[in-house]
């Protein structure tokens, strides 16, 4: 390896591979510039931003625990300590992965996805429906107060918000009308 000290007090050692580390004049901050393009800084706050430059990603590691990466298509992730992920897509829709095995997306209109660890699926509709999925119905509740139900079986329960209720069969025959 060879080393030389700056006029301005920096020290830049360089490896026989071609790999250079440059140490600032107050030490607390170097980079080191790899023979494959990749560049990895030490900055005085303890970050440590990692850039590879085969897939043109941006790596920074916080000191308290948090991880961000950028991608060449503008997706962000952050990585939690408590394991929790957060995804911005290059169309600004949101995935959030919660530690219990939950998730939440976000969507540019307005609508959000939310999925329990069990599976259930609860979409909110930037128009005020709302639909829930479980392994037993599906449900669209609507702003007027309508809930429409369609069960595994395939019956259908439709409750309106004056009171009325209708079920079909799996065959859509009405066996009940309820007013």
């Amino acid at each position: 390896k060879v080393e030389e000290v700056l006029t301005d007090g920096r020290r830049i050692i360089t490896f026989r591979n071609g790999t250079k580390k440059e140490i600032s004049v107050d030490k607390r901050m170097t980079t080191i510039r790899f023979f494959n393009g990749d560049i990895k800084k030490i900055m005085p706050d303890q970050r440590v931003i990692y850039y590879y430059a085969d897939s043109q990603t941006t790596h920074t590691a916080y000191p308290d625990g948090l991880e961000v990466l950028q991608f060449p298509n503008n997706q962000i992730e952050k990585h939690y300590p408590d394991g929790t992920q957060e995804i911005v897509f290059p169309d600004q829709t949101v995935k959030c992965l919660y530690s219990d095995g939950s998730k939440e997306t976000f969507f540019p209109d307005g609508t959000v996805v939310k999925v329990e660890k069990n599976g259930d699926k609860i979409v909110v509709f930037s128009n005020g429906q709302k639909e829930v999925h479980t392994a037993q119905f599906k449900r669209r509740e609507y702003p007027d107060g309508t809930v429409k139900t369609v069960y595994c079986n395939s019956r259908q329960e439709t409750k309106s918000p004056s009171g009325q209720v209708q079920i079909k069969d799996e065959d859509s025959h009405t066996i009940l009308d309820k007013k």
